[in-house]
């Protein structure tokens, strides 16, 4: 079987400081110029004319010139760097000596033809704007995306480049596609290549759970040479893998360490490098296997050998996620953090069962407790909603709580369990009722119970009962 042959070759082309000549004045001359400039080249525009794109371009990185360049420049600007010369007649062979590539663009088809006729006979490669039949060479569709470097160098730039069988406009869809991906993290964005020898020795990284240390026992110290990273507190929404912001996967598909909690949307942790270190740090009710002490050591520690830190939560890292403890620790060690917000579960769980939190003519406000306080001081307002987390298994006592308070034990209550996840469930009662019917329908953590009258929007409520005809 034969092997396909491929009609071009993929290649980058360092032009920096080298000659290029581009052929023609109009707005497609003036477009592949700029972007030659960006890449640092030396270009000569041959054209009788120049549109006023190209004439700006002129007026900034031209040397002093003069008639149609110079009327359409600014007449006092910033000194020019004289790497864009204009040859102001039509196109004579020999116009390409020494260049390293050529562009045409003279929307003749003839002088195109001359152009690339003699850049083939002086083995320079050729893009033809006009007649791609013609070209040596083509200019894909690009984009550009800045990312993380190697610990202690700078952001690098990931160039992505189509080329799509001469059909411009399906390279620019695939390319925007491609592009879009990256900026939001849902392509890896991690630097592969190790930091240069002089950023230090890497400290080992290891699998928290896997029977291996976190950290080195003791204080933490920095190391004398290794660039400090950082730490990105990260709220990852109530648990569906969709409802993280663009923000929190971009910084996710960044992180060299990720610290999860059992809330968390785990199903990122798939999407991860394998050289990615996960430290699982979830907590159950009663059951805290890794004191928040302990996960501020492991933040420090990981951020202060050199490497960028995720720290990945359920719901919003300041509403009850002890967020604001782990910035105060990061900052105490002048690691940089960031702080991506999540949406809270407070809100979204109920949303996710039809109850919104507030509504028009039932509910003018809402608290959020954790469900271990204090709850007879919330307002017990029949149109004040109140929202309990991690409330399960004290929710008889609660509901007592708030009747004592003052609220009626009619007033209706819905317990939403896994919210946006695979056994989500909304049990429904009132407050004189709800701990009885939680305990017969075996409710489990996670789950956000929500009292007030709002509840009654919830397609989990019976709905009301016509009376009987007299």
């Amino acid at each position: 079987m034969t092997a396909p042959t491929h009609e071009t070759y993929p290649l980058g082309l360092r032009l920096d400081g080298r000659s290029v000549v581009v052929v023609g004045g109009g707005p497609v001359a003036a477009r592949r110029t700029r972007g030659l400039l960006d890449a640092g080249a030396v270009v000569t525009v041959v054209s009788p004319f120049a549109c006023e794109d190209l004439a700006e371009l002129l007026a900034a990185h031209g040397p002093g010139t003069t008639g149609h360049a110079a009327a359409h420049g600014p007449a006092a600007g910033p000194a020019r760097d004289g790497r864009l010369a204009w040859v102001r007649r039509d196109y004579l062979t020999g116009d390409l000596d020494g260049a390293w590539l050529v562009h045409t663009a003279t929307g003749d088809a003839r002088v195109d033809a001359e152009v690339a006729a003699d850049a083939e006979a002086d083995r320079v490669f050729c893009v033809t704007a006009g007649d791609a039949e013609r070209a040596t060479a083509w200019v894909p569709a690009v984009a550009r995306t800045l990312v993380p470097g190697a610990p202690g160098t700078a952001e690098a730039e990931v160039t992505v480049a189509v080329n799509a069988g001469r059909d411009p406009r399906r390279a620019v869809r695939v390319r925007d596609a491609v592009a879009a991906l990256l900026e939001t993290g849902e392509l890896p964005l991690r630097p592969v290549r190790p930091a240069p020898p002089d950023a230090g020795p890497a400290a080992p990284a290891a699998q928290a759970g896997s029977g291996s240390e976190a950290f080195p026992a003791g204080a933490v110290t920095a190391p004398l040479v290794r660039p400090v990273g950082s730490v990105a507190l990260v709220g990852g929404g109530p648990g569906d893998a969709g409802l993280i912001s663009v923000r929190g996967r971009r910084v996710l598909a960044e992180a060299d360490v990720v610290v999860v909690d059992r809330l968390a949307p785990r199903a990122l942790l798939a999407e991860l490098g394998d050289d990615v270190v996960v430290v699982d740090v979830g907590k159950t009710s009663g059951n805290h296997p890794v004191p928040q002490d302990e996960i501020n050591r492991i933040l420090v520690h990981h951020a202060l050998v050199g490497r960028r830190v995720v720290r990945l939560k359920g719901g919003d890292p300041y509403v009850f996620g002890r967020g604001g403890e782990e910035l105060d620790a990061c900052r105490a060690h002048g690691i940089p953090v960031e702080v991506v917000p999540g949406v809270t579960s407070a809100v979204s769980v109920p949303a996710a069962a039809g109850i919104p939190v507030t509504h028009r003519g039932l509910s003018r406000g809402f608290t959020v407790l954790t469900g271990h306080e204090d709850v007879g001081k919330v307002p017990a307002a029949s149109d004040h909603t109140v929202v309990l987390l991690m409330g399960v298994s004290r929710l008889g006592e609660t509901a007592a709580a708030l009747v004592a308070q003052g609220r009626s034990p009619e007033t209706p209550v819905a317990v939403v369990e896994d919210g946006y996840g695979p056994r989500q469930r909304t049990t429904v009662g009132t407050l004189a009722t709800i701990a009885e019917r939680a305990r017969e329908a075996d409710v489990r953590p996670p789950a956000v119970t929500v009292v007030g009258d709002v509840v009654t929007l919830s397609a989990a409520w019976p709905p009301r009962t016509p009376p009987a005809p007299r």
